[in-house]
């Protein structure tokens, strides 16, 4: 049964951006070798540090201008990349991985307030998703988030 769904940027989204050089808040992008793992925000694979280059660019995952409509910076691959497509897992490279990608997971209502928050630490993060969705109906959508770094990695939605 399908309990979630994980949802990357659009590659239409990055593809405006790539081609007027600019993101959402009229910051040119930055081009770079990666220095760290990211994760891309399309294909929620990691970067190769040293060998891929990147995107630096500043996005806001929410629709509605509130207090906590808060834009970021994050990364995508440079060359094209397909979306993530196994959108009722969490993505096995960055959960695999806690080291580099410890997780935190925040919970919106559909009015965009904040109402939750959990670190991931050693839970199962495809297990936990589900979890937060039954026991907490307010949660319209949740925000995967670096724990560390704080930067957006997906949205998850309730399916």
């Amino acid at each position: 049964m399908k309990k979630f769904k994980i949802v990357p940027l659009t590659k239409e989204y990055v593809s405006r951006i790539k081609e007027t050089k600019v993101d959402d808040f009229d910051n040119p992008i930055i081009e770079q070798i990666a220095t760290g793992y990211g994760p891309c925000r399309i294909s929620l694979k990691k970067f190769n540090p040293g060998k891929d280059t990147r995107l630096l660019i500043s996005h806001s995952p929410f629709e509605i201008k509130n207090a906590f409509n808060q834009p970021g910076p994050i990364f995508v691959h440079k060359k094209e990349v397909e979306p993530y497509k196994n959108d009722h897992q969490f993505p096995p490279e960055i959960k695999a991985d806690k080291q580099n990608f410890p997780l935190s997971l925040i919970g919106y209502t559909t009015k965009q307030n904040m109402v939750f928050t959990k670190l991931v630490g050693d839970d199962d993060v495809d297990l936990l998703i589900p979890e937060i969705f039954h026991n907490r109906n307010d949660i319209a959508y949740l925000h995967a988030r670096n724990a560390e770094a704080g930067c957006f990695i997906c949205k998850i939605e309730r399916v």
